[in-house]
């Protein structure tokens, strides 16, 4: 089952140019079989994301986009923001006790530059710091195919997840429609609701997809 855990969508993420159902629209025509709202630091109730997978016979399921401190993290399981989930110990902690699973997104921002990082020493520089970097701890995947990042980025991402020992995820981190079915996570079992997914993400049955090559 293929979920693209990393979407969002006009007005609850304002840098956005796509509304809820035009995001649904899109992923449904990229051949996909799922969709995580994941809006800036903003929840949709599991209401809401109900009753946009009736509307369009899809499975529609919620998430969040925290902004930390040292990162952006994509996280599953909770239901509103509450002052503090910017620190990423905090949120960690908050994660726990509400058993929801945090997955990095993009990590090779703030970590990777493209020049220098085409020189291998560079490169294996910058790789060797974001590894000790202790952001990384409080997550449980690593989103090492981003549909916006560059084949660099995204192999800076990947060999950053391989050296922490850590599972993988891919998303499109879609703003627009057209940036759909670029990148998402395949799933060995089904994905019926949010429960499930959580439940996957935590068993490790899964693996990232760069559609846009077949990988």
């Amino acid at each position: 089952m293929l979920i693209d855990l990393h979407t969002h969508s006009y007005p609850k993420s304002d840098d956005s140019f796509m509304g809820v159902d035009d995001l649904v629209v899109a992923a449904k025509a990229a051949g996909i079989d799922g969709i995580c709202l994941t809006e800036h630091d903003t929840f949709w109730s599991a209401e809401e994301t109900g009753a946009l997978s009736r509307r369009h016979d899809f499975l529609v399921l919620p998430g969040c986009e925290i902004n930390t401190d040292t990162g952006h993290v994509l996280v599953f399981g909770l239901e509103e923001y509450s002052f503090g989930l910017h620190k990423p110990d905090y949120l960690r902690q908050v994660a726990v006790r509400g058993g929801a699973v945090i997955i990095a997104a993009h990590p090779y921002r703030r970590r990777f530059l493209a020049e220098p990082g085409r020189a291998p020493e560079a490169r294996a520089e910058m790789l060797e710091r974001a590894s000790a970097d202790g952001f990384f701890r409080i997550c449980d995947a690593i989103e090492s195919v981003n549909g916006r990042g560059t084949n660099l980025e995204n192999r800076f991402s990947w060999d950053l997840a391989e050296l922490l020992g850590i599972k993988m995820t891919g998303g499109s981190d879609a703003h627009r429609p057209e940036q759909l079915g670029t990148s998402a996570t395949r799933f060995q079992r089904t994905i019926g609701g949010l429960n499930d997914l959580i439940r996957e993400l935590r068993a490790g049955r899964f693996r990232p997809v760069d559609l846009r090559n077949g990988r």
